[in-house]
């Protein structure tokens, strides 16, 4: 038997929106569930709801109409728009910590278009196997204090505490002018923050949405009254030196930083060259601003040769870091380890001549420093010329905009620009996924954008979520996807505009970085 709102049967529609989570409550957990406010009822404009039960067929595919009268009219804390189509938007209309341990988030979906909108495959999280596409599993929270990106709890018997479109009864398609709303209860990001960034999979982040410690409005399942499992991906922001002779990828605990080999020694050579000394002081002046008492010393090489000659060549390189390392500290009191991995782990594909140079390197790993020194010293580049740019794709204008360049606790920085065909004929852009270091991520994503702060000769790129794997770790772009159901967001009808994003490591006192989206022509762009 489905369960209503109250527990006794089916459900006048008015009332369905905003009593919907106890239904959700019940069928998942049948339980335990969280502290409530309860909500003023909705005005009745419909017959009372029938003693008969309910059905136990599954919801169909016809459109969620749910009645004016019935929607949540609460006010948004924060909203966006779908990159895939601007007619769904997205807003927070409550987001509650509860237990000091636990948040609840809640989103009503609109359609303000003139059509029927389906909303479930823009909200399912992109870094994990669901099956088929149902849940509203991608709506997140960004934890800046441990860099991470938190999501719905798992349950033992379900992908998440979070809505289900076909057990929730909610329909495949909105309907045009009309709203749903949908949860996700997740783990409360760390440090009892007053606000926080709600991430989703259909548009940019949303930053500073306030965090009420009040319990939330409806009924949702306790995580502590069944076993669950959080889902955390940790957010890993990478940079490079502007003569690519380093890349370092700081996860805010421990800082990883990857030495071109190509720079370090000559071809088939395990003895340093004289430039490597100027490298591997700036890496020693890290590990002294860090609390680390051990530093793990890696060698790689690209798939060229065979495991009998990579292998001892990358574990001799490891221990030539290794001593020129130790001879540059200034403190005591820290030990290393060296270990030679040959080309069994590539951090590129080898089947490009760029991959295969950045896959010869040499990786000292250590505690994250606890101050700045973790960035380079950053310094303002020259002042701004402007937010747009033009450039040509299969013959039709492109124009883009940065809209802003904004920047997060805990280091971090939200990027966000429009791109729009200018142009009288629909048109693919798929430059936005052709980056450099596309084959680090699992998936095509908008990656081809980076920050840098030409003064200090350094480069960013777009954040990595990391997802552990049977057999290492995947890692997805912390930036607008362009693959699976969201593939069709690179093309673009004449006149129209798409929203996209990336967030980034910000160097601490930059005011101005160079943009670069893409073709386009590089911008300066203020820090907000």
């Amino acid at each position: 038997m489905r369960i209503s709102p109250s527990g006794h049967g089916a459900t006048s529609a008015p009332g369905r929106l905003l009593a919907l989570a106890a239904a959700l409550t019940l069928a998942v957990t049948g339980c335990g569930m969280l502290p409530v406010q309860q909500p003023a009822a909705p005005p009745t404009t419909s017959a009372p709801a029938s003693d008969a039960p309910a059905s136990d067929a599954p919801a169909s595919d016809a459109p969620a109409t749910t009645p004016a009268a019935g929607q949540d009219d609460r006010p948004a804390l924060a909203e966006v728009r779908s990159t895939m189509t601007e007619h769904l938007k997205v807003e927070v209309v409550g987001l509650n910590r509860v237990k000091g341990k636990h948040l609840v988030a809640q989103i009503r979906l609109s359609n303000t278009g003139t059509e029927d909108l389906p909303w479930t495959g823009q909200l399912g999280d992109h870094t994990r196997e669901l099956g088929e596409i149902r849940w509203a599993s991608g709506i997140g929270v960004l934890d800046t204090q441990d860099r991470a990106w938190l999501l719905p709890y798992q349950p033992q018997h379900a992908p998440c505490l979070c809505s289900d479109q076909k057990r929730d009864n909610l329909g495949y398609f909105i309907a045009p002018g009309q709203s749903i709303g949908v949860y996700a209860v997740l783990p409360a990001p760390a440090g009892n923050p007053a606000t926080a960034t709600i991430v989703t999979p259909v548009g940019p982040p949303m930053p500073d949405v306030p965090i009420s410690d009040e319990p939330p409005t409806g009924d949702f399942p306790d995580p502590d009254a069944e076993p669950v499992t959080p889902v955390v991906r940790r957010l890993v922001l990478p940079s490079e030196s502007l003569d690519k002779s380093e890349e370092t990828a700081d996860d805010g605990k421990n800082l990883q930083v990857s030495l071109s080999s190509d720079v370090l020694f000559a071809v088939d050579e395990a003895t340093l060259t004289p430039r490597a000394r100027s490298v591997l002081a700036a890496t020693a002046k890290l590990i002294d601003a860090s609390p680390a008492s051990v530093v793990a010393v890696a060698g790689h090489a690209d798939s060229s040769g065979n495991d009998a000659i990579n292998d001892p060549l990358s574990l001799r390189r490891a221990r030539a870091v290794q001593r020129a390392l130790a001879s540059l500290l200034s403190r005591q009191g820290v030990s290393f380890q060296a270990k030679g991995y040959g080309s069994r782990r590539p951090l590129y594909s080898n089947d490009s001549e760029e991959g295969r140079r950045r896959n010869r390197r040499v990786t000292v790993t250590f505690s994250r420093p606890q101050q700045a020194a973790a960035e380079p010293a950053a310094t303002t580049s020259p002042g701004a010329t402007g937010l747009t740019a033009t450039t040509d794709a299969g013959g039709s204008p492109m124009a883009l905009k940065v809209t802003g360049l904004r920047r997060l606790s805990g280091g971090l920085g939200l990027l966000t620009y429009t791109v729009t065909n200018q142009g009288t004929a629909e048109t693919w852009f798929n430059d936005l996924h052709h980056a450099q270091d596309w084959e680090a991520y699992k998936y095509q994503a908008a990656s081809n954008v980076r920050l840098t702060d030409v003064a200090a000769r350094r480069q960013y790129l777009p954040g990595r979520l990391q997802v552990p794997t049977d057999d290492g770790v995947d890692s997805y772009c912390a930036c607008t996807d362009v693959s699976g159901v969201r593939s069709a967001t690179s093309k673009f009808a004449p006149g129209q505009t798409r929203e996209f994003w990336s967030l980034f490591a910000l160097p601490s006192t930059a005011e101005t970085l160079k943009v670069a989206v893409g073709p386009f022509r590089a911008l300066q762009v203020p820090v907000r």
